[in-house]
């Protein structure tokens, strides 16, 4: 699939969820040399632990929560080490490799962006220790106008967003794209018990907002997403945006807009939100 979009386009850099249960790390890091030996274009990674005890315990893996994340930096560690070139050589917990080498060699420019999920205390100390980019999945703005620092150097929310210039058209093409779903709300809860991960038990202990507010978890309550969505005129999701920029979070990884014109009105929305942010 990266293939097809970098093929197809001129700019993008494709996001790549990458669990170190699938495949050796040797093998991602010679997937993304090969797409950029032969179209000299960026890819991300997006460094996944792993949070559905029954996927896992299908694959064999009984590695608690926190020692995933211990492999996840093992793993990530290998792979950028091969990407930057040379002879490499490491003994770990996890994996051992010998004086492996990676053909052919990636260029500097070319080095992957890399994201982690930092919802858990292990998840951050993760992603700090990679220098990578730390992704949260975030609380109503208001919650962190008092933090005073950013919760990581390079941190990330991951947020969807449906914004118009009019509030109640807004809304009403929320409801209409994510609906009540009493099926939707079953699964929510199976999955809650199958599940150690961090930000998903987060999610789904945050209250309801006020109906004034733009902070909307409906399509995560009924198994439509996974991530809370910002719903409302520009100017309201321009200024919950802001907040979180202010508070530190400089990359937003958006659910999946389902139109261009969708992505349109979320640039809106953005260009608004950094102008108020830089005041």
């Amino acid at each position: 699939m990266s293939q097809i979009v970098i093929q197809h386009t001129t700019r993008l850099c494709p996001l790549v969820a990458v669990q170190p249960v699938y495949m050796h790390p040797y093998t991602v890091a010679k997937m993304v040399t090969s797409l950029g030996d032969l179209y000299g274009r960026r890819m991300y990674l997006n460094m996944v632990a792993g949070g559905f005890k029954n996927d896992l315990t299908a694959l064999n893996d009984i590695t608690p929560h926190d020692k995933r994340y211990d492999r996840l930096r093992e793993y990530t560690l290998i792979i950028k080490s091969l990407l930057a070139g040379g002879l490499v050589s490491h003994e770990g917990e996890f994996y051992t490799v010998d004086k492996l080498k990676l053909t052919p060699p990636l260029p500097p420019e070319l080095l992957p962006g890399v994201f982690v999920s930092a919802s858990s205390e292990a998840g951050l100390a993760t992603a700090q220790a990679l220098g990578a980019t730390a992704v949260h999945y975030p609380k109503p703005s208001r919650e962190y106008e008092a933090a005073g620092s950013p919760p990581a150097k390079n941190a990330g929310i991951r947020v969807g967003i449906i914004a118009r210039g009019d509030e109640d058209e807004a809304w009403m093409i929320a409801r209409q794209r994510f609906p009540e779903d009493r099926k939707g709300q079953l699964i929510h809860q199976l999955a809650m018990k199958v599940s150690d991960s961090s930000w998903h038990r987060q999610l789904s202990q945050i209250e309801p907002e006020t109906e004034n507010s733009p902070y909307w978890l409906v399509p995560f309550h009924n198994y439509k997403t996974f991530c809370p969505y910002l719903v409302g005129s520009y100017k309201r999701v321009a200024e919950e945006l802001a907040r979180y920029i202010v508070a530190g979070y400089t990359t937003f990884i958006l659910d999946i807009p389902p139109t261009e014109e969708e992505l349109r009105h979320t640039s809106v929305a953005f260009a608004q939100a950094f102008a108020e942010g830089a005041k």
